[in-house]
């Protein structure tokens, strides 16, 4: 008999593609699965156009602010989402119900719980969000994208899964040829948030009119993409691009990445083994992506460039730093420090972590 697995996932890309990867992999495996997200969540248009079934709940994040208004708000919708979350769990009936992180996790896990299903939690970040440090006292498994030096009950370090496209060879030439850029030349890649990359972008631009012998293929998000095309007019060695589906190829047709460090992000490098230099974005909860870049850093796979009124300048230092003298040598040494980081093949993650969750 087929077991069923009940997922809460969604929000950000973070919490939201580890469990779509997951979804995946319990369909072509012959599984039931049912993803239950909030009320008018875009993830939910994801599911749709790839056959998965989800539900929605009505729910909010826990305010941050002292205003009263909104804590009575989430208490009623606190409440209406555990209605919901019962009443789903009736129907379904699963055998393990997982949450991805971010506060959509919590009534899910937390019903499940009370009702005597078996529960697994999965964090992406090396500092665990404040949905799973409560869900994680309800969970009998805690599955760990990255080493964490919080204390973790029944935790594994299972690292973060990514699409299967990041298996798929790629071809240099033809990515940048396609770019109307030189494959003979080197060339790096950056990808900024779509929130508050603006003073990012700046700091790469003045980079590419600096270090010409360099390529530069900057994919800034709709938000940003005219904006940033302006500031490279008159540049031969760049190409502007608002979005890509094959980062997957261009992530294997560059020789260093400018990001930020989300956790998909850095698992997606895993696969690559990319050299990368890496921009946190600063208001991240609880500065998450410092800690998770911090890791890169001294595995010697990454440099960290703080995203700050300093930014243009350290980021100027670094990329120097990297692209002046023995470059290859630099290069390989950061791809080998990958090596160093000792975690579990994300390109297969989803496969180990179904395994785990259907012995429950």
């Amino acid at each position: 008999m087929n077991k069923r697995f009940l997922i809460a996932s969604g929000g950000t890309g973070g919490h939201f593609y580890p469990g779509f990867a997951l979804g995946e992999e319990f369909k072509r495996q012959g599984c039931e699965v049912l993803f239950v997200v909030r009320k008018d969540d875009p993830a939910a248009k994801v599911l749709s156009a790839h056959g998965l079934s989800y539900k929605e709940i009505d729910f909010m994040g826990f305010p941050r602010s002292v205003n009263p208004v909104r804590h009575v708000k989430f208490v009623c919708k606190l409440v209406k989402s555990l209605l919901q979350t019962r009443q789903i769990l009736r129907v379904f009936r699963p055998d393990v119900a997982i949450g991805t992180g971010g506060y959509i996790s919590f009534p899910l896990i937390f019903m499940a719980h009370f009702m005597g299903v078996k529960t697994a939690v999965h964090d992406s970040n090396a500092c665990l969000g404040l949905a799973n440090k409560v869900c994680g006292k309800f969970a009998d498994l805690f599955m760990l994208g990255l080493p964490t030096t919080e204390k973790v009950k029944n935790g594994v370090l299972t690292s973060t899964p990514v699409r299967a496209e990041f298996g798929l060879p790629a071809n240099r030439a033809t990515q940048l040829q396609a770019l109307k850029l030189d494959p003979a030349k080197p060339t790096v890649l950056v990808v900024g948030g779509s929130q508050g990359a603006k003073d990012l972008n700046n700091a790469v631009v003045a980079c590419a009119k600096v270090f010409s012998n360099w390529q530069f293929i900057h994919i800034t998000g709709e938000r940003w993409f005219e904006s940033v095309r302006v500031l490279y007019a008159g540049l031969s060695n760049a190409d502007v691009l608002p979005y890509s589906h094959e980062i997957y190829a261009l992530m294997k047709a560059v020789d260093l990445i400018i990001c930020r460090s989300g956790a998909s992000t850095l698992a997606e490098l895993v696969c690559c083994k990319l050299p990368a230099v890496l921009v946190p974005f600063p208001h991240a909860a609880a500065n998450h992506q410092y800690y998770n870049a911090k890791i890169f850093a001294e595995a010697g796979c990454a440099q960290i460039v703080l995203d700050d009124d300093q930014l243009p300048t350290r980021l100027s230092s670094v990329f120097k730093g990297l692209t002046q003298g023995q470059v290859g040598a630099k290069l390989a040494a950061m791809r080998a420090g990958y090596d160093k980081l000792a975690l579990p093949n994300p390109l297969t993650a989803s496969q180990t972590i179904a395994e785990r969750l259907k012995s429950l």
